[in-house]
Order: structure tokens, then C-alpha cells, then sequence
């Protein structure tokens, strides 16, 4: 009896670590893409924070929503994935 509920155990970790490895790589696909955007929005609202015009910052973050809106819709495969890694 006891052992089975040791292996139980083991199993209910293993999906634990299973679903937070798949979490991890949907939030890194995510920052992949719009990273410019939470930065320059987090910049601009610091700017303006601080009392600067955060403007031109904004401008930035609203450009780089749109470049990731179109990066998403792109269809990726492997032989145009590698092309992506300089942008």
C-alpha cells in the first residue's frame, strides 16, 4: 500500500513539472513576440512618472504592437524561422 501511494506521489509531480514547462515556454513564445512593447510601455509610463514626456516612447511601444501583430499572423515554418532571428 505504501508504495503505491509513493508512485502516486511521483506522478502528480511529474505533471506538475510537465504543465509548468509547458506554462514557461507559451510565456516565452509570448515575450518573444511583444518584448519591444511591454518595454517602451513600461519606459513611457516611468517617463511620465518621473515627469518627462513619455510621447515618443509611447509612439515606440504602439509601432513595435504593430510589428508583433504582423510577425504573428506570418505563417512560420522551419525553412523561414531561422530568418527571424536578427528582427
Amino acid at each position: 500500500m505504501r508504495l503505491s501511494n509513493n508512485r502516486q506521489r511521483g506522478q502528480g509531480m511529474t505533471e506538475y513539472i510537465i504543465i509548468v514547462a509547458l506554462i514557461g515556454v507559451a510565456a516565452i513564445a509570448t515575450y518573444q513576440y511583444f518584448g519591444n512593447t511591454v518595454r517602451d510601455q513600461t519606459a513611457a509610463i516611468a517617463q511620465e512618472i518621473s515627469g518627462v514626456d513619455g510621447s515618443a516612447t509611447k509612439t515606440a511601444s504602439q509601432t513595435a504592437a504593430a510589428n508583433a501583430a504582423s510577425e504573428a499572423d506570418t505563417k512560420h515554418t522551419l525553412d523561414n524561422y531561422t530568418n527571424n532571428i536578427n528582427k
